[in-house]
């Protein structure tokens, strides 16, 4: 296990290198960063868009667990962590979208 985040760890290292090495010592973008670099704009669209009515879908289903449980504290629970667990996640992909853009902005 601890092998394979050692070498996602590198594999990112060195991708993370590669595009700011390429930026400073050349001062334009090769085709595969900018080919890169548009992947993951798409991926990061698609997710945001994905997630949405993902979140929607999950709080709408918390909330009708907890209306039609009809007392069972267990469907109440879980319904209450249904609920808190998609918020926290809608929120969390809404702060990476945020670094991201922070980031892109300070960056170029």
């Amino acid at each position: 296990m601890i092998f394979i985040k050692l070498k996602i760890f590198f594999i990112i290292t060195i991708l993370f290198f590669i595009v700011f090495y390429s930026t400073t010592v050349y001062s334009a973008d090769p085709k595969l960063i900018n080919k890169l670099n548009s992947a993951f704009e798409d991926i990061e669209e698609w997710l945001i868009k994905l997630a949405t009515p993902a979140a929607a879908v999950a709080v709408g289903t918390g909330i009708f667990m907890k209306k039609f449980s009809f007392g069972d504290e267990e469907r109440i629970r879980l319904g209450k962590k249904l609920i808190k667990n998609s918020l926290f996640s809608y929120g969390f992909i809404l702060a990476i979208d945020l670094i991201l853009s922070t980031i892109k902005s300070l960056v170029g």
